[in-house]
């Protein structure tokens, strides 16, 4: 099988273009896969990481807005289409998938030119607008969340499959979770909230999180804290006698998430849909602050699958601060049957088989 996957921008879009690469690879050793990006993403870093090949062209996000800027992206973006169209002809796939980002546009256009199969992965609960609007153009669409599918009207086949991801559901064992603390070098008779603000970090969750501890509002419980490579400098230099205090651990970033995740008692995080997931899938409660400014306020849709069954909290960006931070965390921290009551029910939009199920839709377009 010869694929061509088009992803990029963030590791959100890229992360499961790499998992569904992975599975038919597994499926079908022999395959032929290239990745399609720009030279700007994360996908110059992930893609070549996981062991794949990427070709890259021009792409932009459009606005309605008439500027130089707009007209000068979008004759780079009519050029990014012939590029796709170029690299269709000579790579000849059997497939072309979409993950996400503005290169699905040029990709799938090109795709309908040799009339190529094509399919797309939306990874959240509201769909963004490129989804929306190669709707009709797409073969089948592919969503996580049930809740997006009556987005999308105008789509020939949409199947809800649920989100490609490395992290499983562990079921550690207290002896095994104590393990982890052990290693992370946090006491083991104390719950642990999880934070982090996903590749990019997150300013604001960032600085509330400092206000916290300098202001001694965290009462008996434990930080794994990563605030992002590019902050992580930042946030240490801004917290008051960090070497005296205990039970709090900072690292630029997490690379051994789902032990982690599997061994923190509450997770407050963005609410991308790659984190929606891995919440759902290890059953924890967790307080998402979604990210503001984003197409659709697509994080707050994301948020509120969880929200909706009881399974999490959300602070708005704006709400934002260490006083709201902390009376919610001990409102949940504090109160043992309240996280497991929200860990369960986060379980239940958890879905089984992912990467099978994404197969097996790749095979019926090629076959």
């Amino acid at each position: 099988m010869k694929v061509i996957i088009a992803s990029a921008g963030t590791a959100g879009h890229i992360n499961p273009g790499i998992a569904i690469a992975n599975i038919i690879k597994k499926e079908k050793p022999n395959s032929e896969i290239v990745f399609l990006g720009t030279n700007r993403g994360l996908e110059n870093d992930l893609v070549p990481r996981a062991g794949y090949a990427l070709k890259t062209i021009e792409a932009y996000g459009l606005s309605k807005e008439l500027s130089l800027k707009n007209i000068k992206d979008s004759i780079k973006t009519l050029k990014g289409i012939s590029q796709a169209k170029k690299v269709m002809k000579e790579f000849k796939p059997d497939i072309v998938i979409g993950t996400g980002g503005y290169i699905c546009g040029a990709a799938i256009l090109a795709a309908n030119k040799y009339n190529i199969p094509t399919l797309l992965h939306e990874s959240n609960a509201f769909p963004g607008k490129a989804v929306k609007m190669l709707s009709k153009k797409v073969d089948t669409i592919l969503t996580s969340f049930e809740e997006a599918k009556k987005e999308l009207p105008k789509a020939k086949n949409v199947v809800v499959v649920g989100n490609p991801t490395k992290i499983k559901n562990l079921e550690l064992s207290r002896m095994q979770k104590n393990e982890v603390l052990r290693q992370l070098g946090l006491r083991q008779d104390q719950p642990l909230v999880l934070i982090f603000g996903g590749s990019q970090g997150a300013k604001a969750i960032n600085d509330s999180v400092t206000n916290l501890i300098n202001e001694n509002k965290m009462k008996d419980y434990q930080i794994m804290w990563a605030p992002g490579p590019m902050q992580f400098d930042i946030v240490k230099r801004n917290i008051k006698n960090l070497s005296k205090l205990k039970g709090l651990k900072i690292v630029p970033y997490i690379y051994n998430m789902e032990e982690v995740m599997n061994t923190a008692d509450l997770v407050i995080a963005r609410s991308g849909a790659m984190t929606i997931t891995e919440v759902a899938i290890t059953g924890k409660p967790a307080i998402f602050i979604p990210l503001p400014y984003v197409s659709n306020d697509h994080q707050v849709y994301n948020a509120k699958v969880l929200a909706d069954i009881g399974a999490a909290e959300i602070i708005l960006n704006k709400d934002l601060n260490s006083e709201t931070l902390a009376n919610m965390i001990n409102g949940i921290i504090q109160n043992p049957e309240k996280i497991k009551k929200m860990g369960e029910q986060a379980k239940t939009i958890a879905k089984d088989n992912v990467e099978e199920k994404i197969y097996k839709e790749i095979e019926k377009l090629v076959k």
